[in-house]
């Protein structure tokens, strides 16, 4: 196994690669918008979605998916052991979610945790049909990202519970999903108030 620098070192590089705020370039390469400024303030892809509409979104959504994925497995194809990974799973997120490249703002972790819930313990994704029944129905993205992070993080302590997953991995969707869920305060707020945006409702102004 590598060594413990070089593991730190490949940690930083996840931090950074999440960093890659692919939502604020798509709005500053498709007119000029700085998403922090507008809906939400989030540079994830439902942010995208309201302001830029649903094609930017579905690249954004891919693209902030595949950091949390492609961290993970070359972490692992790089000879690093489980806890590495796990690490670098927690790491990508909070770069995605405080990324230092736009004055540590970001996107609310729910793509990128995914990719890396993904990498860590494919059977976590079994969650998708159901929260994607959720939002269809409800037409709450915040509801469903909230599910979403409870089910990854139940799955992952139940699946170290049994001996399918190494705890280290649990623990990082557990963090993964407690990022997530802070991420998503101020929704859940709304939620409670009744007043939560649904898909299609008006932008509303900063």
């Amino acid at each position: 196994m590598p060594g413990p620098l070089a593991g730190l070192a490949l940690v930083i590089g996840a931090f950074l690669i999440g960093a890659i705020p692919w939502g604020f370039i798509a709005g500053k390469a498709t007119g000029g918008v700085d998403l922090r400024t507008v809906g939400s303030g989030s540079t994830g892809a439902t942010n995208v979605l309201r302001t830029l509409g649903m094609k930017a979104s579905a690249l954004v959504l891919v693209l902030d998916f595949l950091k949390g994925l492609l961290v993970v497995v070359l972490m692992r194809v790089s000879g690093f052991g489980g806890g590495w990974e796990a690490v670098a799973g927690v790491a990508v997120v909070i770069g995605h979610c405080w990324s230092p490249f736009i004055g540590f703002r970001g996107g609310k972790g729910v793509a990128t945790g995914a990719g890396a819930a993904m990498a860590l313990f494919p059977p976590v994704m079994l969650a998708i049909p159901f929260v994607a029944a959720i939002v269809w129905t409800t037409k709450y993205v915040s509801l469903g990202s909230l599910v979403f992070a409870a089910m990854i993080a139940a799955g992952g302590i139940v699946a170290a519970a049994t001996d399918r997953l190494s705890w280290p991995s649990a623990f990082a969707l557990v963090a993964i999903a407690a990022i997530i869920g802070a991420r998503h305060e101020e929704n859940l707020r709304r939620l409670r108030n009744g007043t939560e945006r649904r898909l299609g409702d008006a932008i509303p102004a900063r």
